[in-house]
């Protein structure tokens, strides 16, 4: 059974289904029809790279070692020496598979291990378990330095191009390969989204390159007899919102006295006090304490550092403050006023993951009340709400080796990074809004049961 799955980067539900009812995407209005579309949460941090795990690897992104679009190595565990940072943007990116959790399966390893075939993957992120070069479309010296050249100066049509040279290659893989796995990202949605907004003319330019390779791939199985028995589902990792203001985290910490370890400046001749790794770019990790090799939690650091985190939220860019007090136990702080909660996961005696929420004063999530269940339960609690599915995405990432003491999530219409974008970035993701939060899952067949999170779509 061949599975394909076509990620529209940065794609909204309603962007999404607006380009469906206007008759602007046919081959994917066909599919709706047939199959159906469905709206689901995405992964904290909303950003693309650790946002894919979940199609790959059907695991939230933190506990497999992908905290952020940015982190820094408390450990010394990867080979980050000397700045013991980690950045996906540019060469960094093919660190991924080596600082991935080798005991989470890709699901190209899984179709290898099952005698299922080859796979084939283009701008993927997560390759491993991807055999000869020629699965892997979108690499090599000469891509790289066209879509670095295309990134770095801003010329944002230039992805639509690299979309439709990568659809094509998809197309052709597809057909003369016979993979039994095919992942594929489209980037253009997301690149024309941060410069011209994700309600832009030039968006539904970007999501017709998907409909074209969907239309594409579809005549090719129906002309081999094969479509049957195919799996096509069209996802995105990330939603979009507008950003009218941008907040240099950076420069602010620095301002107050504190020496910071930052992109694109990581080398210092003094030692830093403050790590800000910032993704998306409206969620933030702050690393405190640099010299520990061993995470210190929350307890331990709030004596030093709680004026640090009430400053923070004092700053209008600030909606959200998570201080991860254990593996399995996390405040939330709201701005304004907001109030306090903690966030508990636990293990029943059958097994079952279990997520609880206890407002200590007020309701920083506007939950409506404590709350206790599992997984499903969380997702309707929180449905909708300003935060779809905070709670149980808070639990797994500030409980992850990797992620920082101190884990901001952006107010709307503001981001942390207020320099090097080579596009203005008048849109962002990343953070816990549910217009970050919420993407679109097209499937050609129904689904067996509603699907609630894209770390449904892989173990499916």
């Amino acid at each position: 059974m061949p599975v394909i799955i076509l990620v529209a980067d940065g794609a909204r539900p309603d962007t999404f289904a607006s380009a469906l009812d206007g008759d602007a995407l046919p081959a994917l209005a066909r599919l709706r029809a047939e199959g159906g579309l469905h709206t689901v949460s995405t992964v904290f941090p909303s950003v693309t790279g650790p946002a894919y795990a979940p199609f790959v690897m059907g695991r939230f992104p933190g506990p497999i070692g992908l905290p952020g679009l940015r982190w820094y190595d408390r450990a010394r565990t990867r080979r980050t020496f000397p700045d013991r940072t980690r950045s996906y943007v540019g060469a960094e990116m093919r660190h991924v598979d080596g600082d991935l959790d080798p005991d989470a399966p890709t699901i190209f390893e899984l179709a290898t291990r099952a005698g299922a075939g080859s796979s084939v993957a283009a701008l993927n992120v997560i390759g491993r378990g991807l055999g000869d070069e020629d699965a892997v479309l979108g690499r090599g010296a000469g891509f790289a330095l066209r879509a670095a050249r295309t990134h770095f100066s801003g010329d944002v049509r230039g992805w639509l191009e690299i979309d439709r040279e990568v659809g094509d290659g998809v197309v052709r893989a597809v057909r003369e390969r016979k993979p039994s796995v095919t992942f594929a990202a489209f980037t253009g949605v997301d690149k024309t989204s941060h410069s011209e907004g994700h309600d832009a003319p030039v968006v539904l330019d970007a999501l017709a390159i998907v409909d074209d390779v969907a239309a594409r791939i579809r005549a090719d199985a129906e002309r081999a007899g094969t479509w049957d028995e195919t799996q096509l589902w069209i996802v995105s990792d990330h939603g979009h919102s507008p950003v009218r203001e941008h907040e240099d985290l950076a420069g602010l910490v620095r301002s107050w006295g504190l020496r910071v370890l930052a992109h694109p400046w990581v080398y210092r001749l003094r030692a830093a006090d403050v790590a800000v790794m910032v993704s998306g770019n409206a969620m933030a990790h702050l690393y405190l304490e640099l010299r520990r090799r061993e995470r210190p939690w929350w307890p331990a650091l709030a004596a030093t550092h709680d004026p640090l985190v009430a400053r923070l939220l004092e700053r209008p860019s600030v909606d959200l403050a998570l201080l991860p007090h254990s593996p399995t136990r996390c405040e939330v702080r709201g701005a304004g006023g907001r109030g306090c909660a903690m966030i508990e996961m636990s293990t029943d005696a059958s097994g079952c993951t279990r997520y609880a929420y206890r407002p200590d004063s007020a309701d920083p999530l506007g939950v409506g009340g404590a709350f206790e269940g599992d997984a499903d339960d969380a997702w309707a609690a929180t449905a909708d709400g300003d935060y779809p599915d905070a709670i149980v995405q808070i639990a797994h990432l500030a409980g992850a080796a990797r992620a920082g003491d101190v884990i901001l999530s952006a107010a709307r219409e503001w981001d942390f990074r207020a320099q090097y974008e080579p596009i203005p970035h008048r849109s962002s993701h990343g953070a816990l809004h549910r217009e970050h939060m919420l993407v679109p899952l097209l499937l050609n067949r129904p689904a067996p049961r509603t699907p609630r999170r894209t770390t449904d779509v892989m173990p499916s």
